[in-house]
């Protein structure tokens, strides 16, 4: 038995259970499910680290609860429709087929429902570091999560002050900021000396070394506890009197589930109609660029408030991104996105080496009012609910975890999952 399973409670019999998706959430599921003594088998087509969080800022966004719906949103979709290489873009031939996803989220943009989201996600955040330390004390890398803080950078007082209520929202809420200066930003930040005189320090904010390989290492911890990661796509849940028996993917192979958990992203989609929900889950599309040379000594992850995008110095390089774009389902990413992130950053730093660029882009999870789904499904009574974490899946990757397994093991969980039910959006004529 392993160090992280000898602390866990075991079930009377080693039940079988099945996590479909392989990303930061999946397998931070897995890793949770095994410490319950659960047989774990993770299923994803794509490789161990290569997901949509791999393409993100690699941040620890505690107090990052406020919703994207923030007020005057309603003002600004014009010009996202007029000016392509703003930091939040839609593509005009997604607008029909977005619109029934927009009326609810500009739902969600009064001051009281933005508290009311604020004050749910802020249960969830607050656990974060509590609930990643099991897992990563389990891998032999002990430099997978960073310790320095991130640092928010804006061009104009205007923009710091545009920030002030949603920073006394987030102290009321218990979270922590810091106002820095020209000369405290330079201390900070030499590569960034006299560029800036205006910024925000976010003491409780910690980034990844590296968000590829912080998956992968969690998954290698997985793995060596006796899990088995398969690399492949679910076809379907197969059923048998109102429960999962297991999956079939697509290539026949089935596997036996006591339990299942879908934790696929947008990739949950596929089995809406079999687990009984009806949610508007959209995929935001969210571009990078990754410098593996870049020759400039970026030390901190560095939001460029103004310029949507954020420097997020890894080991496998600096990686630039975080614009962000609403498209239709089934629409060819836009790397054009990614050569504005660069074409910005250069401005910024024009000193970047731009030797073997890769871009990326991940579809972000989206649900209208940015909470993630933490659930049960209702039609099949073994299967259990973790997608929708918008930009916030590596941030709450472990304490999604965490309440996965304690309604896998039938305990109470510690946070009220009710602001995360499925069923929230039955009020817009959906059902789960």
């Amino acid at each position: 038995m392993t160090p992280l399973q000898s602390l866990a409670p075991q079930p009377a019999a080693r039940e079988n259970a099945v996590v479909v998706g392989g990303g930061i959430v999946g397998v931070c599921c897995a890793l949770y499910l095994q410490r319950e003594g659960y047989s774990v088998t993770l299923i994803d087509p794509a490789a161990a680290g290569d997901s949509t969080a791999k393409w993100s800022c690699g941040q620890m966004a505690v107090s990052e609860v406020i919703p994207l719906s923030k007020p005057g949103i309603l003002k600004k979709i014009p010009g996202w429709l007029l000016d392509q290489k703003g930091p939040l873009a839609l593509r005009p031939g997604a607008l029909p087929g977005i619109l029934p996803w927009f009326l609810r989220f500009l739902a969600c943009a009064r001051h009281s429902k933005i508290v009311e989201i604020s004050e749910d996600m802020a249960t969830l955040t607050h656990h974060v570091y509590e609930d990643y330390a099991p897992l990563l004390d389990a891998c032999p890398d002990k430099t997978l999560m960073g310790q320095k803080p991130i640092i928010e950078l804006f061009d104009t007082p205007a923009g710091l002050a545009h920030e002030e209520p949603h920073l006394e929202l987030r102290k009321a809420l218990g979270f922590k900021s810091e106002v820095l200066d020209r000369a405290a930003i330079a201390d900070l930040e030499p590569a960034l000396a006299g560029k800036f005189s205006h910024g925000l320090l976010f003491p409780d904010w910690r980034a990844v070394s590296d968000t590829e390989g912080f998956i992968a290492a969690l998954t290698q911890s997985f793995i060596d506890q006796g899990g088995l990661r398969v690399r492949a796509q679910v076809k379907r849940l197969d059923e048998q009197a109102g429960r999962a028996s297991g999956v079939t993917l697509t290539n026949g192979e089935r596997y036996a589930a006591d339990q299942v958990v879908i934790a696929a992203g947008t990739g949950s989609r596929q089995f809406f109609e079999q687990i009984g929900a009806q949610v508007p889950l959209a995929g935001i599309a969210g571009y990078q660029v990754l410098l593996p040379t870049p020759e400039v000594d970026v030390r901190h992850s560095v939001i460029y408030a103004d310029g949507g995008f954020c420097f997020s110095p890894m080991t496998r390089g600096l990686q630039i991104g975080g614009t962000i774009e609403f498209a239709s389902p089934n629409a060819q990413p836009n790397f054009k996105r990614a050569d504005i992130i660069l074409e910005k950053a250069r401005k910024i730093l024009p000193q970047l080496r731009l030797d073997n660029v890769e871009y990326g882009v991940g579809y972000r999870p989206f649900l209208p009012d940015t909470k993630p789904v933490i659930d049960r499904s209702s039609r099949l009574s073994n299967v259990f609910l973790a997608f929708g974490h918008g930009q916030l899946g590596l941030t709450l990757g472990a304490t999604t975890g965490r309440l996965i397994a304690d309604l896998v093991a039938g305990r109470p969980p510690a946070q009220d999952l009710n602001p995360f039910s499925a069923k929230r959006f039955a009020f817009f004529g959906d059902s789960a």
